[in-house]
C-alpha cells in the first residue's frame, strides 16, 4: 500500500513504545512498516534531501508527539513514553491527529509563535498545516510541512514552466535564435556570447543554423539547429539535421524547439552513431529554469534540520 501520510503514522508510533521500553526511531520503523504493508520499493522512496518518506514521515509523527508531551527524549536519538502519553494508550482514540493533540497546551504554544504567525503571510497554505490542524494533501495523504514546501515549489515551477513556453512561443524567430544562445552559453557551451552570436542564426544549410563550441576552449563543436515551430517536429527534418552534421564530419548537434517531437523522430535520434540531441519545449522551459534566462529570483526558501553532532558533548 502506499506510504501512510504522518498523521496515519501517528498512532502506531505511540502504540510502539506501549511496553515502556526507550527506543530508537530505527527499532520501531521496521515493524510499523510491516503493519502497513508498505513495499521495500516504496520504503526506497527518497526526499530531495536524501532522507526516505517513510522515515521522514516517522520523525514528523515523533516530533508531533513529543511537542504534545506524549513522549519525551532523555538522551540523543532515544524515545520514550510519558505519564500524558500511557494515559492516553489505556483509551486510544479511533485516530491520533493534529486536531487531537490540540487539546494539549503545550501542543497548543509551540504553533501559536511570532514565526508562525509571519509564515501566514508568506505561505497561507504552509500556516495552514501547521495551525489550523488541516494539512494539505496529495491523494489523499496528508503532507509534513516540509513535503508541503516542496509541493509547492513544484507547482510554482510548472506553472512558471508553462508560462515560460508561452512566451517563448510569442517571441520572434530572431528572439528565439538569440534566446537559444543564451540558455546554451548558460549551460557552458559557446565560450562566450559574443563568440556563439556569430554563429547560430547563419540560416539554413541543410537544416543547420549555427555551430557552437562545446566547451570554453573549444575542443570539439555542436551543430544548432533552433526553430520556433508550431507543429510537430518528425523524422524528415531530424534525418536531414543529421545528415547535415554528418557530413561536416561532426558527430554532435542539437534541435531545439518550441514544440514537440514525434516518436519516429525521437527513435531516429536514439539510433544514430552520432550523438543527435532532441530538446522541445518543456524541456527548453526547464533548462530555462534551471539557468536563470528569462527568469528571476523571488524568494530563497531554505529548509534545515538541527544538527544533532553539534549538540554532542565531550
Amino acid at each position: 500500500m502506499p506510504i501512510p501520510d504522518f498523521q496515519t503514522l501517528m498512532l502506531p508510533v505511540l502504540k510502539a513504545f506501549g511496553d515502556g521500553c526507550e527506543k530508537e526511531p530505527e527499532q520501531i520503523r521496521g515493524p510499523i512498516a510491516a503493519e502497513f504493508q508498505v513495499l521495500p520499493e516504496e520504503l526506497a522512496i527518497r526526499l530531495p534531501s536524501g532522507q526516505t518518506t517513510f522515515n521522514n514521515r516517522v520523525a514528523w509523527a515523533l516530533s508531533y508527539l513529543k511537542r504534545a508531551q506524549l513522549i519525551e527524549s532523555p538522551s540523543r536519538g532515544l524515545y520514550r513514553l510519558t505519564a500524558r502519553g500511557t494515559d492516553l494508550l489505556k483509551t486510544p482514540p479511533h485516530r491520533l491527529d493534529v486536531k487531537y493533540l490540540d487539546r494539549f497546551p503545550e501542543f497548543v504554544a509551540y504553533r501559536a509563535t511570532p514565526a508562525l504567525d509571519k509564515l501566514k503571510s508568506v505561505d497561507p497554505a504552509l500556516a495552514k498545516v501547521m495551525t489550523e490542524g488541516l494539512p494539505a494533501s496529495i491523494d489523499g495523504a496528508v503532507l509534513t510541512p516540509d513535503e508541503q514546501v516542496r509541493s509547492g515549489a513544484a507547482s510554482l515551477r510548472e506553472s512558471l514552466a508553462a508560462q515560460l513556453l508561452e512566451r517563448v512561443k510569442q517571441a520572434s524567430p530572431a528572439f528565439f535564435e538569440e534566446l537559444v544562445v543564451k540558455v546554451l552559453v548558460a549551460m557552458g557551451y559557446g565560450g562566450s556570447h559574443a563568440d556563439a552570436a556569430k554563429v547560430v542564426g547563419r540560416g539554413g544549410d541543410g537544416g543547420i543554423d549555427g555551430v557552437i563550441k562545446e566547451d570554453r576552449l573549444g575542443f570539439d563543436s555542436i551543430y544548432v539547429q533552433a526553430k520556433r515551430w508550431d507543429g510537430l517536429v518528425g523524422r524528415p527534418i531530424v534525418q536531414q539535421f543529421a545528415g547535415a552534421v554528418q557530413g561536416r564530419r561532426a558527430r554532435k548537434g542539437v534541435v531545439i524547439t518550441t514544440s514537440a517531437f514525434t516518436r519516429e523522430a525521437v527513435e531516429f535520434a536514439a539510433g544514430l552513431e552520432s550523438t543527435i540531441v532532441l530538446i522541445d519545449g518543456p524541456q527548453l522551459a526547464q533548462l530555462m529554469i534551471d539557468y536563470n534566462v528569462g527568469v528571476v529570483n523571488v524568494e530563497t526558501v531554505i529548509l534545515k534540520r538541527v544538527d544533532e553532532d553539534y549538540f554532542l558533548e565531550e
